[in-house]
């Protein structure tokens, strides 16, 4: 599949998900802008040692063009510049993912509300809300100039798990369902212009965070299942970067508007798989396996 020709622009690419997604848009010979706040020169709050140049590197070398951009998506200055510069280079904007996050460390697991503190709760849905909702106010009338244009919302879990289960803290669950929320608002705004608009989620992320909690690396992330056997059904990056590039280069799109989409379904319905080859389901792994106490066996699920 080609993009060739294609600008995207993944805001919140420093590292995981993100990163993932703007490499495999590179892979299919898109154009990317590579946003966040961590640079070779300044690390942000997160304080992780990924960076925006590393992702356009990873871009470049996967055969796009990755163009890295130091952009605090709370700014809204700083955003309506990256917009204008996008304008000014390239003159349209084909494919818009807004994946900013960055909250993890301010997250408290099981603490009731009132328990948390305030400030890094509110902070918290700042980064995940306010965040996508400013770049898309800025990046959709550039968007939707031409029919076409796709919006990904990325979250954390599809629709329906999050309007079933409670997502273990009262901030991360709020946030997770306004992502999924936006995609099918703006698919609703983006209608009238041929814009399709989702969200997004992948399924249990081998991301560098992740990856470091259990104290492996991608090459022995299976010495991780003695702690969590689960982690059997965990994806990588790319699995999730091969979902958007599949949406971006399916004509018929649009049936999709709205919609709250997982890799491992979309990998059912385009055919990609991740990186060792297999499909991982996890979500429907999560409800038919892990939720009901079952014995970790992903048999039927990668």
């Amino acid at each position: 599949m080609t993009l060739e020709g294609k600008i995207a622009l993944v805001a919140g690419a420093s590292r995981g998900a993100g990163r993932g997604i703007a490499t495999e848009l590179g892979a299919a010979g898109a154009t990317v802008y590579v946003t966040g706040r961590s640079t070779r020169a300044q690390r942000s709050e997160y304080d992780r040692p990924e960076t925006i140049e590393e992702t356009a590197e990873l871009v470049e070398r996967a055969g796009g063009v990755g163009i890295p951009v130091q952009v605090d998506h709370l700014e809204p200055d700083q955003v309506r510049g990256l917009v204008e510069r996008i304008e000014r280079e390239q003159g349209r904007l084909d494919v818009l993912v807004n994946d900013v996050w960055g909250a993890e460390k301010m997250i408290t697991w099981e603490r009731k509300m009132w328990a948390q503190d305030l400030d890094k709760g509110l902070r918290t849905l700042r980064l995940a809300i306010d965040t996508h909702i400013i770049t898309s106010h800025f990046a959709l009338p550039l968007l939707t100039r031409q029919p076409g244009g796709l919006v990904i919302e990325v979250t954390d879990g599809t629709t329906a798990y999050n309007s079933d289960n409670y997502r273990v803290s009262f901030f991360y669950d709020l946030a997770k369902v306004s992502v999924n929320r936006m995609g099918y608002t703006l698919a609703e705004e983006l209608r009238p212009f041929g814009g399709t608009a989702v969200s997004l989620t992948p399924g249990w992320l081998r991301s560098e965070f992740m990856l470091e909690i259990y104290g492996v690396t991608e090459a022995n992330w299976r010495d991780a299942l003695a702690k969590q056997p689960h982690f059997a059904i965990s994806e990588t990056p790319a699995f999730v970067g091969r979902a958007v590039v599949a949406l971006a280069g399916d004509a018929d799109r649009a049936r999709w508007s709205g919609q709250s989409l997982s890799s491992g379904q979309l990998a059912q319905e385009y055919g990609f798989t991740d990186v060792d080859g297999s499909r991982p389901d996890a979500w429907r792994y999560v409800v038919e396996v892990q939720d009901p106490g079952k014995p970790a066996d992903v048999t039927g699920y990668r």
